[in-house]
């Protein structure tokens, strides 16, 4: 049974952002799947290009566990996406606002980020996933 384009956008998100689980994330990708953030400087703490399954698990798991438990999560309630499809059926693009709760003490508002993925899948897994974000929203 194929999977929807929600389908695996929600599991995309679910598995990173959501649970920052790199194995959940790496085995949503096909085994030569590339996983790319295009717009980070060479040398950033998140990877500029990930290539195959087995790196993506390895790199990810890496920088979740530098990342830490920073306590901040999405606010689904506060957080939108729009899923557009494109001529060719294999490729969808999910435009995305995801708002962070500003910090318990107080002193700072909520954190919209806004950012761009394009999708690109094959038998019902990501092949090249291409993720456009500011890149100082990494540090």
């Amino acid at each position: 049974m194929s999977r929807t384009a929600q389908e695996i956008f929600q599991s995309c998100v679910y598995a990173g952002a959501m649970t920052r689980n790199a194995d959940a994330l790496a085995e949503l990708f096909t085994p030569d799947g590339v996983f790319e953030a295009p717009l980070m400087p060479d040398g950033a703490t998140f990877p500029r290009r990930l290539a195959g399954r087995e790196e993506i698990r390895s790199a990810m798991a890496a920088y979740y566990e530098q990342q830490g438990k920073d306590g901040r999560t999405p606010n689904l309630e506060k957080s939108g996406y729009v899923l557009h499809t494109t001529a060719d059926p294999d490729v969808f693009i999910a435009e995305i606002d995801t708002v962070f709760d500003g910090e318990e003490d107080g002193d700072d508002g909520d954190v919209c980020v806004s950012l761009v993925q394009i999708f690109r899948i094959r038998d019902g897994k990501i092949a090249r996933l291409r993720d456009y974000f500011a890149p100082e929203l990494m540090d």
